[in-house]
């Protein structure tokens, strides 16, 4: 398989932002095949596969780092197509949207506090109106955005709803203490059959989320297993 320099990257880049300026928004929504990468293709196709997984297993959906949206509203449209009346499988989305709030030693020296900033709430927002627009009883609540620092908002967020049980828990924080609150706090919430995402794990630019499980699961008792097509995701089946 080919891998490609950065110039090329870069110029692969200057050639699609080239094409998409001449067309409409719609048109660009409507068949974005045509346009995302191969490697976010891969991607979609494995939270497809990840979201098949739980598709019998009772419980919300919780996104830790949800960033622009895209995945959080990928597993809201998944849910939208294959179980149009599960109104209670909620898909709950936690982040600052504001980057990172802090970091800690165990993150390694690339972290820095305020990263991954560039996020347009009211954009997802609106997505989210446009989704409840089209879907079966969209009237009834499927998405929620809970914002904030994570280990704060997420003890806080099942203090409030103590009914929720999580059939997928996709860890998307790339960074230690909130990944860590959210491992602790949530596993107890998983029955049999629940999957535990990674998006960073085993890797040597984000260490805070492989120490995070560590700390929290003794992965001796668990399979991790990965996906062929990308070579970021992985997870644990309970």
């Amino acid at each position: 398989m080919k891998t490609l320099n950065s110039n090329e990257e870069n110029n692969l880049e200057i050639k699609k932002n080239n094409l998409l300026a001449s067309l409409k928004p719609s048109e660009i929504a409507d068949n974005f095949p045509l346009f995302i990468t191969r490697q976010e293709m891969a991607r979609y196709l494995v939270r497809y596969e990840l979201f098949k997984k739980i598709l019998n297993v009772k419980g919300s959906i919780i996104e830790c780092g949800v960033y622009k949206g895209a995945s959080l509203m990928f597993f809201a449209k998944m849910s939208a197509v294959y179980e149009p009346y599960a109104f209670n499988r909620e898909i709950i989305g936690f982040d600052t949207f504001a980057g990172f709030p802090s970091v800690d030693n165990k993150d390694g020296a690339l972290a820095y506090a305020g990263d991954l900033s560039d996020v347009n709430l009211e954009i997802l927002e609106k997505s989210i109106e446009l989704f409840d627009n089209n879907r079966p009883i969209g009237h009834v609540s499927k998405i929620k955005l809970v914002k904030g620092d994570a280990v704060k908002t997420i003890p806080q967020y099942f203090i409030e709803n103590p009914h929720t049980v999580v059939a997928m828990l996709y860890l998307d924080f790339d960074i230690y203490e909130p990944t860590l609150a959210a491992l602790k706090t949530i596993l107890p919430r998983m029955p049999k059959g629940a999957i535990i995402v990674f998006d960073e794990l085993n890797e040597r630019r984000w260490p805070g989320e492989t120490l995070a499980l560590l700390e929290a699961l003794d992965i001796n008792k668990h399979e991790i297993k990965k996906f062929s097509e990308d070579p970021h995701i992985s997870y644990i089946e309970l």
